[in-house]
C-alpha cells in the first residue's frame, strides 16, 4: 500500500505519519531526509528522532538518493519528507539547481515502493501560499515540488491532506 500525506507546516503530517507506520506490520524503516543545517533544524531532527524512539523503526538518515536507502525485506517505509529531500537533490552548496532532481527523485520513490510492502510519504503543500514573493530559484523548488506531489497523488493508493492535524481523506479507502 502507498499512502501520501499532504498539507501546511506545523499540520500534525509527521504525527499522523508515524501513527500510520505503527499500525502497518514490522520491520518498520523510518527514512529522514532534513540535513542538520545550524540548531534549528538539529533541534527539530532531536524532537522527531525522539517521536519515534519507542515506535519500533529502524531509522536510516538518507539525505539524497533514497533509491540506495537499505532497509529490511517487506518492511513499512516511512519517508520524512519530499521537501527536504527535494531540496538537497536540487541545490548544491551554492545553490545552483540541478535540473535533473525531479527524475531522480520520482525514480527513487518508485524504488522503494517495488522494494517495501507499504510506503508512506510525508511532503508539504508549497503552492497553496501567495507565490508571485519568491525569487526564480525558490519558484522552481516549488513548481518541482509540486509536480513530484502531483504524480505521488495519481499512482499512490491513499492520500490525505492534514489541517490543523485533522486527516482529511482526499482519495483511496479511509485507514
Amino acid at each position: 500500500m502507498t499512502i501520501l500525506l499532504t498539507g501546511g507546516s506545523a499540520n500534525g503530517k509527521s504525527t499522523f505519519a508515524e501513527k500510520l507506520a505503527t499500525e502497518l506490520p514490522a520491520p518498520r524503516c523510518y527514512i529522514a531526509t532534513m540535513r542538520p543545517f545550524g540548531e534549528e533544524s538539529q533541534r527539530k531532527i532531536d524532537r522527531h528522532r525522539e517521536m519515534r524512539r519507542d515506535k519500533g523503526f529502524d531509522s536510516v538518515e538518507r539525505y539524497t538518493d533514497i533509491a540506495g536507502a537499505e532497509f529490511e525485506q517487506n518492511a513499512s517505509v516511512l519517508l520524512e519528507c519530499m521537501c527536504n529531500l527535494t531540496a538537497n537533490e536540487m541545490f548544491d552548496d551554492n545553490g545552483n539547481i540541478d535540473e535533473t532532481a525531479y527524475e531522480r527523485i520520482l525514480a527513487g520513490v518508485l524504488s522503494l515502493e517495488k522494494r517495501c510492502e507499504n510506503l508512506i510519504v510525508v511532503t508539504n503543500d508549497v503552492g497553496s501560499d501567495v507565490l508571485g514573493q519568491y525569487d526564480d530559484s525558490t519558484m522552481r523548488y516549488v513548481e518541482i515540488l509540486g509536480k513530484l506531489n502531483i504524480e505521488l497523488a495519481k499512482r499512490f493508493d491513499v492520500v490525505y491532506e492534514l489541517v490543523a492535524g485533522i486527516p482529511l481523506l482526499i482519495k483511496g479507502d479511509a485507514l
